[in-house]
C-alpha cells in the first residue's frame, strides 16, 4: 500500500512536538513504516499523534507505561527503529 502524498505531508506536520527529541521519535517512524502502514497502523499512528506530549515523552523514554495496547505496542516499535 503507498500513502498519498498529501496525508503523508499531514502526518509529518501532526509529528512535529517542537522538541528534538520527540520530533526525531515520530519522524523514525515516518522514515521507515509510512510508506508500507496499513490503514489499521496509520490509525494506531493518528491516534499516538492525539496523545499529549507530556504523556509521549513519558512512554518513550519509559518513565510510565501506555495504558493502550495498541499505542504501547506502536511506541515499542518506534522505539526499535534504527536512528538514521
Amino acid at each position: 500500500m503507498t500513502i498519498a502524498a498529501a496525508t503523508l505531508g499531514r502526518l509529518r506536520w501532526r509529528a512535529r512536538r517542537g522538541t528534538l527529541e520527540m520530533d526525531a521519535m515520530l519522524e523514525r517512524w515516518l522514515q521507515h513504516r509510512a510508506e508500507l502502514a496499513d490503514p489499521t497502523e496509520l490509525s494506531t499512528f493518528e491516534r499516538l499523534l492525539a496523545c499529549e506530549d507530556h504523556l509521549l515523552q513519558r512512554w518513550f523514554l519509559a518513565y510510565q507505561d501506555c495504558p493502550d495496547a495498541e499505542l504501547a505496542a506502536l511506541v515499542e516499535a518506534i522505539r526499535a527503529l534504527p536512528a538514521n
